[in-house]
């Protein structure tokens, strides 16, 4: 096929070479013609570059919703921990304090990233079953005159729970306090729009739900608000600030950016808008994770989360209690035919996960229950059901 021609005539072809389907959270499996747009090498500073640049930041702002120019782009080289660092150390004054919203590991990764900042937070840990909610929210503002910003975890990966943002921020901005949001592993496929959720800024990342490939994260942000923002920054290289502003006047990176990745991810965005948007991005991954789960429940197998609070991002299930069970072993099984799964991110009780994201279908997601019964069969193992001690922790923990 040439390189013009329009991924969705085959959207959801097998992976070339043998490759593995990632069903992971990012990195995650990306169209061909992904993959195809990095084999042309570009000149950091030319003009060309410049302009996708731009295209990348316009493209991006336009799927936050802006339609009034108050918001901004600034792309940040590296992995997502790393945006997320720019995003705090930026955005928060160094005599601010942040209320960090916790619920697995980004959470708690958000405040020890505000412990090696030396900046003053406070926490809500809601542990890895529950979501935190508009009212605690508003109870530990109140409580605290000090806290300037909340920090709050879109989608948080480790149990695959979809946080109500929207109820987050009415809590926020109805007492005066500003919003972050860390949609890194939601943006593009899950609602974000700033007519409708009101927020500073947010970050996420490149190898996510626009399905492009790692090397970038982007921080979308009011104009306004990151205006006021000039050194806050613990960091040379992690200052949005700085970025943004020889940006606007430059139109470059400050320091060398990842080109092909760049390259890429505007292909990404092309099949994005091909497919429809953030609304039938967010469809298809829906019905990726109601295939997988309803299959994986009919093996057997349960559900950290209530259906509820289950994100079309990620699923979390409890390992089987049965004896023969290893996951190590379910994993590579898993692998030799085809799928690379995750394991669990819970301090609590053993899991392993399951992603929903990537250039996939429901029919992909068929394959992937079918793949795991044949590995239980070839395991011994007859019953996926998990221990009662995590379904009582469960209760417990959830009540």
């Amino acid at each position: 096929m040439s390189p013009s021609a329009s991924s969705h005539n085959r959207p959801f072809q097998a992976p070339p070479l043998g490759e593995p389907y990632l069903l992971t959270p990012g990195p995650l499996t990306t169209a061909f013609e992904v993959k195809q747009a990095m084999l042309r090498d570009w000149g950091s500073w030319d003009s060309d570059f410049r302009a996708m640049t731009k295209s990348l930041c316009d493209q991006l702002v336009a799927l936050a919703g802006d339609t009034r120019g108050e918001f901004v782009c600034v792309p940040m080289q590296g992995s997502g921990t790393y945006c997320v660092e720019a995003l705090l150390g930026t955005f928060i004054p160094r005599d601010g304090k942040v209320l960090v919203l916790a619920n697995g590991a980004y959470g708690l990764r958000a405040a020890e990233t505000m412990r090696y900042l030396g900046r003053a937070y406070s926490l809500i840990d809601k542990g890895d079953y529950m979501p935190p909610r508009g009212d605690e929210v508003g109870a530990a503002l109140d409580a605290d005159p000090a806290i300037s910003h909340v920090i709050a975890i879109h989608c948080e990966t480790s149990s695959g729970i979809l946080n109500p943002v929207a109820e987050i921020s009415e809590a926020v901005y109805a007492r005066g306090r500003k919003l972050l949001i860390d949609s890194m592993s939601a943006f593009g496929a899950l609602d974000l729009d700033v007519s409708r959720i009101r927020y500073e800024a947010m970050v996420s990342s490149a190898n996510k739900c626009i399905e492009g490939v790692p090397g970038f994260g982007f921080v979308i942000a009011r104009k306004s608000e990151l205006e006021t923002t000039k050194g806050n920054s613990h960091s040379l290289s992690l200052d949005v600030h700085a970025q943004w502003a020889a940006m606007v006047k430059t139109g470059q990176w400050r320091y060398t950016p990842p080109t092909h990745v760049v390259a890429a991810f505007l292909e990404a965005l092309r099949i994005h808008a091909a497919e429809g948007g953030v609304a039938a991005r967010g469809a298809r991954y829906t019905r990726n994770r109601d295939v997988m789960v309803a299959g994986m429940r009919d093996l057997g197998f349960e559900t950290l989360l209530k259906d509820r609070w289950l994100s079309p991002i990620i699923v979390t299930f409890f390992n089987p209690a049965h004896p023969n069970f290893e996951f190590a072993r379910f994993y590579d099984l898993m692998k030799q035919r085809g799928f690379i799964i995750y394991p669990g991110k819970l301090t609590v009780v053993d899991s392993f996960r399951i992603g929903c994201i990537g250039r996939m279908d429901e029919h992909v997601m068929s394959r992937v229950v079918a793949a795991a019964g044949e590995a239980l069969a070839e395991m011994g193992v007859d019953d996926a059901a998990p221990p009662a001690s995590a379904i009582a922790e469960r209760a417990k923990l959830a009540a």
